[in-house]
């Protein structure tokens, strides 16, 4: 199936007539009905039935006319952004982030930039060590991680510690108080994300194996959303960052812990040396009021 045969199958309905349908369209008949033709042996469907005074939709036809006409609206939009992009109408502006990020500030920073009607936004779903990399690469202009990467071209800026709370099948005995990392290391642990480190289940293991106790490790996952669907089963518990408790799910019970220093850095990284453009500066003071709602408690 192509475009055109879409656009003919509208210029049709539209028409209820196949002669005047081709001369709006500006081709000959012939090729017309052939073309409906083909497109009514595509879809499996007949999408017209001939009546003395034209043609008329079926009621298949009429559900296939709703989505042509939807199809093509997207293609067209789809086509003017690429070219107004082309044009330099836009800029684009490339964010990396790690999943546990998005339950805070990133989203209202992005809806903030999203305002500026000249700005394209593109997320990038990335492990901190490979958003150092796609700054060196020009891929990202900045980076939201939890993970310390030393590298000359690249600066990070620490934007807060966040603590890191418990999230435990709901009614577990545990969550009658604030449970210690003590407490927690007699229960099966469920980590994220699995894979070669160093990543966030590396920061979660390390506060326990620095106070000499040894974890359980149930299951390692891929990301958070998993992982409290196994806390949910009853499977075990996970160490989660305080602004996933945004995330409401049924059968798990935030709480925070007895130690008052377990904490993740959450780390904005950009190019080193590289002076900020208008769309830089913007984000820098948009990112300055969100961290500075966090810190004073304005934001949760």
């Amino acid at each position: 199936m192509e475009l055109r045969h879409l656009r003919y199958f509208v210029a049709v309905a539209e028409a209820r007539n196949l002669t005047r349908a081709a001369e709006t369209l500006f081709i000959a008949q012939p090729p017309l009905t052939r073309a409906i033709k083909q497109l009514e042996e595509e879809v499996g469907v007949q999408l017209f039935v001939r009546k003395p005074r034209g043609l008329e939709l079926t009621p298949g036809g009429e559900f296939f006319l709703e989505q042509a006409r939807q199809i093509l609206e997207r293609v067209s939009i789809s086509v003017d952004e690429t070219r107004r992009i082309a044009r330099h109408q836009k800029t684009i502006f490339s964010i990396g982030f790690v999943p546990t990020i998005f339950y805070g500030q990133l989203p209202l920073m992005v809806r903030r930039l999203r305002q500026n009607r000249n700005l394209e936004i593109v997320l990038h779903e990335l492990k901190t060590r490979d958003q150092v990399e796609a700054l060196k690469a020009g891929k990202i202009d900045i980076g939201f991680g939890r993970l310390r990467i030393e590298d000359p071209d690249v600066e990070q800026e620490n934007l807060f510690d966040e603590p890191l709370i418990a999230a435990l099948p709901a009614g577990h005995p545990l969550t009658r108080k604030p449970p210690s990392l003590a407490d927690l290391s007699e229960v099966p642990m469920i980590t994220f994300p699995s894979g070669p480190g160093p990543n966030f289940s590396d920061i979660t293991l390390g506060f326990f194996r620095r106070r000499g106790l040894r974890t359980r490790v149930m299951q390692q996952v891929n990301d958070v959303q998993t992982a409290l669907s196994l806390v949910a089963s009853g499977m075990g518990f996970a160490l989660v960052p305080e602004q996933v408790r945004r995330l409401q799910r049924e059968g798990v019970d935030y709480v925070p812990l007895a130690e008052d220093d377990v904490t993740s850095p959450v780390l904005a990284s950009r190019r080193r040396g590289e002076s900020p453009n208008a769309i830089m500066r913007l984000t820098n003071t948009i990112l300055a009021e969100l961290v500075d709602n966090r810190l004073t408690g304005r934001y949760p």
